[in-house]
C-alpha cells in the first residue's frame, strides 16, 4: 500500500499492489482503500460503494491474474476513480464474463467459495462508469468511477 500522495489540482493518489493467489490477504486492500477514503473526507455512501468496487476488483487480481496486479485509487473532489490493472492472461469473451454466474476460476478458488461469476457485476452496478479493455495474453484494466455525491 502506498500512503496518499497529492499529484496536484486536489487529486490524491492511491496504490496498492495485490499478489496473485494470496488469498489469505484477500480483502485487506480493499478494506484499506474505504478507511483511506473516509479519512479524505469522502461521504460514507461513495466510500462503501469504493469498497465494494475495490473487493470484487482485488479478488480478481487474486484469482485470475498470473502475476498479480495494481489498484490504484484517484479521488477528486468530484469523484472516485479506480483502476484495476494486470498482466494477463486477459478475458477472451467481456460480454460472456459480464453474465451473472459466469466463472472461470479456478478449482482452488471454487473450492473456497470464490469464483461466482458476479465480481464484474457487482463492480459495474456499484460504479457510475465503468469500462474494460482486455486483450488475451496481455492483461486486463479495468476502470471504474464513483461520483462523491451520489449514493
Amino acid at each position: 500500500m502506498s500512503e496518499p500522495t497529492d499529484v496536484g489540482c486536489g487529486v490524491r493518489r492511491i496504490v496498492h499492489r495485490v499478489a496473485a493467489g494470496d488469498i489469505e490477504r484477500g480483502g485487506a486492500a480493499s478494506s484499506e482503500v474505504t478507511a483511506e477514503l473516509r479519512a479524505l473526507g469522502v461521504p460514507a455512501a461513495a466510500a462503501r460503494r469504493a469498497g465494494i468496487v475495490a473487493f470484487e476488483g482485488e479478488m480478481n487480481l487474486i484469482v485470475y491474474s498470473t502475476d498479480g496486479g495494481t489498484i490504484t485509487v484517484e479521488v477528486t473532489p468530484d469523484a472516485i476513480d479506480l483502476t484495476f490493472e494486470d498482466d494477463g492472461p486477459g478475458i477472451e469473451d467481456v460480454e460472456l464474463a459480464m453474465t451473472p454466474g459466469y466463472s472461470t476460476a479456478p478449482e482452488w478458488a471454487t473450492d473456497l467459495g470464490f469464483g461466482a461469476g458476479m465480481g464484474l457485476i457487482n463492480m459495474r452496478k456499484n460504479s457510475d462508469r465503468f469500462e474494460i479493455d482486455s486483450r488475451p495474453g496481455e492483461g486486463t484494466i479495468v476502470r471504474c468511477r464513483i461520483f462523491r455525491g451520489r449514493s
